[in-house]
């Protein structure tokens, strides 16, 4: 991180790891430091093709950066939620009404199920960190913020899509000369903080936070925390828990991925839950990146290799014609989510609603 000096901030004390007994998914790890050498590439390419088509989830390790590191993003990532007051919050309310999230979603703004809201507040900001406004308290940190961002992007998330390309026999930069950093993309660094709830409104919504989802980008980079609350659907149909690992990512799928890779990569269904007794009363701060392509690209298949999808059973969800640009999609999906009434699925505890002629579905 830039300077020798870092501007002081309170030391984000996380809860102790839980002593439950969980059902954890079997998730794969991808250890970043093979992926310098072509061979490297290669072998994590089909690990990862694995892990992504059928969980969509996976860990990484050896991503660059210590212990130390990790520990000051988080750190600062309490920053925008402890240390800025409600007024001014207020000023910087960035809470997808236009499509977009950027600045602060505040609590009780998506509607869960029973009349019950959301508990979760998040703070973002798109990569061009220093091109838009901040509150006063954050103002400190921005150097540190870029940092954060450029690593997400430079070491990780394009080390990832080279791999991802070369899983579905693609040439290794397909997929990240459509992630620009600076360009006209909207990936963003994102600080989310869940707050408990009460009884009653853990009773209403069966001790379900969020409902389960797929993101609507690529790739969601999830900086590892010990709170227990991340639930994958697995594809035998069980809610799995993901577990903690020290100065590791979460890494999953999300829609863009899926249509880019025709169908192959899927978006991962994911759900944020209570946690478990011995970790309730504890708030749950998470660092986050949230990658999408270039505004302007059109989300239709990628793979020329139609065997690959063949081989694999899967197909695109359209045609390509009829594919969003990432720009539609991230719109509809924004200002749709948690603000729409959904309508009963066709699959057994499933709602859905249409985005884009597409239909989206959630968990409930």
């Amino acid at each position: 991180m830039p300077g020798l000096t870092l501007p002081p901030t309170p030391h984000w004390v996380p809860a102790p790891p839980t002593k439950e007994e969980l059902e954890y998914a079997d998730l794969a790890v991808i250890d970043l430091a093979k992926a310098d050498t072509l061979e490297g590439r290669r072998e994590l390419a089909a690990r990862a093709r694995d892990a992504i088509s059928k969980q969509g989830f996976f860990y990484v390790i050896n991503h660059g950066w210590t212990q130390a590191q990790t520990d000051r993003v988080f750190d600062i990532a309490d920053v925008p939620f402890a240390q800025v007051s409600h007024e001014e919050k207020i000023r910087f309310l960035g809470n997808g009404d236009a499509g977009v999230y950027q600045g602060y979603k505040l609590r009780q703004y998506w509607h869960l199920n029973g009349g019950v809201h959301d508990q979760v507040e998040h703070y973002a900001t798109n990569c061009d960190v220093f091109g838009r406004e901040h509150p006063e308290p954050l103002k400190p940190f921005l150097p540190e913020i870029e940092a954060f961002a450029k690593h997400n992007h430079f070491n990780i998330l394009y080390p990832i899509l080279r791999i991802l390309a070369l899983g579905v026999d693609l040439p290794e930069e397909t997929f990240v000369e459509k992630h620009s950093f600076q360009g006209p993309a909207e990936t963003s660094a994102r600080f989310m903080k869940y707050y408990p709830r009460t009884d009653d409104e853990e009773s209403k919504t069966e001790n379900v936070w969020l409902k389960g989802h797929t993101d609507f980008g690529t790739l969601t980079l999830l900086w590892s925390q010990p709170v227990a609350a991340l639930q994958i659907l697995s594809p035998e149909g069980k809610w799995q828990w993901i577990k903690h690992i020290p100065n590791g990512l979460v890494v999953n799928a999300g829609d863009a991925l899926e249509f880019l890779s025709g169908g192959y990569y899927r978006a991962t269904i994911h759900r944020v839950v209570q946690p478990p007794a011995d970790q309730r009363g504890y708030a749950r701060l998470g660092a986050y990146y949230f990658c999408q392509t270039d505004s302007n690209v059109s989300l239709a298949s990628l793979v020329s290799n139609r065997s690959i999808l063949d081989e694999a059973g899967v197909k695109p969800r359209f045609e390509d014609a009829e594919a969003p640009t990432m720009e539609a999609w991230r719109k509809g999906r924004t200002r749709s989510y948690g603000r729409v009434e959904l309508k009963p699925g066709k699959e057994k505890g499933t709602e859905e609603e249409v985005v884009n002629g597409i239909v989206v579905k959630h968990w409930n």
